[in-house]
């Protein structure tokens, strides 16, 4: 059997249910942006590793040194933010070629990584035969009874996002069709190579108890929700006109006759977060989030009794994000 017949998921499903009956009474693994470890009588370690290789995940010729130590740290950080913990420390391990890539480039590298303030402990280096391969492990710290995951929404509950989506899916669009480097497809592209992890929201959100459920946006709105419906035993109605997106990527998307609504479904590497807020106090809860941090929680839809299956604007339509394999 190939790993494409059973994809990414399926393989991780194989994997998870080989090693479930060696996590230890009280540890919680593979099935959530991190595993969970106890550290003490009230708080829980989180730990979250992520791997970027070339060509795969970035173009070398198309990203600077500082914006990928940058972005491969961040997309580690998001995993933290989702649930609501803070980071603590990092691990690396990376494989370098020997093409085009000397000291100057680690430096800069580095100066994008050490940009979020979050000590590098440990890792490892190793040369590389086709490519560079980035591996980062990243330490969290949390409250152990407010640690937000994907198993906690409840039919009726309303599904939002705090940022916008669309935009790195678009920057990366931008990318590959060689487009003139304008200020808004300059700032697409930003979005696509510099991330910002949703830490002070996750850690907020981790705090409120009428959020039931919270990953982060890495493989698209159309992915990453069907994880949330799955772990939960819920379906979900979105509402695509309510889709956060920007205005300069709806301006972006008429010029060169993208879709913009697809684009913010399934493009993915928006690494904002995804969540599930309890209906009868959420105008509250959004007065307060929009007090902290300038602007609302996006709705952009709402959990059913049913099966796992998403719903856009009352049709059952084939959206999917990105996939591995």
């Amino acid at each position: 059997m190939k790993i494409e017949e059973i994809g990414e998921f399926g393989l991780i499903g194989r994997i998870a249910a080989a090693f479930r009956p060696l996590v230890p009474a009280g540890w919680e693994g593979i099935g959530d942006d991190c595993a969970v470890i106890p550290w003490d009588d009230s708080r829980s370690l989180v730990v979250t590793t992520d791997l970027l290789v070339e060509d795969v995940h970035f173009l070398r010729d198309r990203i600077s040194a500082y914006d990928l130590g940058y972005k491969a740290l961040a997309v580690n950080l998001s995993d933290v933010a989702a649930m609501g913990a803070t980071p603590t420390a990092t691990f690396l391990s990376l494989g370098l070629p020997t093409d085009g890539v000397g000291v100057e480039w680690c430096d800069r590298f580095f100066e994008g990584y050490r940009s979020f303030g979050v000590p590098l402990l440990g890792g490892d280096t190793t040369a590389a035969p086709q490519g560079i391969v980035i591996n980062i492990t990243v330490l969290g710290m949390a409250e152990s009874d407010r640690i937000k995951r994907r198993s906690g929404a409840e039919a009726g509950d309303l599904i939002v996002v705090t940022g916008p989506l669309g935009d790195s899916a678009a920057g990366l669009q931008a990318l590959l069709a060689d487009l003139p480097t304008t200020p808004e497809i300059a700032a697409l592209i930003e979005a696509h190579h510099r991330p910002r992890p949703h830490l002070a929201e996750g850690e907020w959100l981790g705090r409120e108890s009428d959020v039931h459920a919270l990953m982060d946006v890495s493989d698209g709105v159309a992915s990453d929700l069907r994880h949330i419906l799955r772990a939960s035993g819920v379906g979900a109605e979105i509402d695509t006109a309510s889709l956060p997106i920007s205005d300069r990527l709806q301006r972006v998307a008429t010029e060169q006759g993208w879709n913009a609504i697809e684009l913010a479904l399934t493009g993915g590497e928006d690494y904002v977060l995804l969540g599930t807020v309890a209906p009868a106090r959420f105008e509250e809860l959004q007065a307060r989030f929009t007090e902290r941090f300038g602007r609302p929680l996006a709705t952009i839809g709402r959990c059913v009794a049913g099966p796992a299956e998403i719903r856009y604007d009352g049709k059952p339509l084939d959206f999917s994000g990105f996939k591995h394999f």
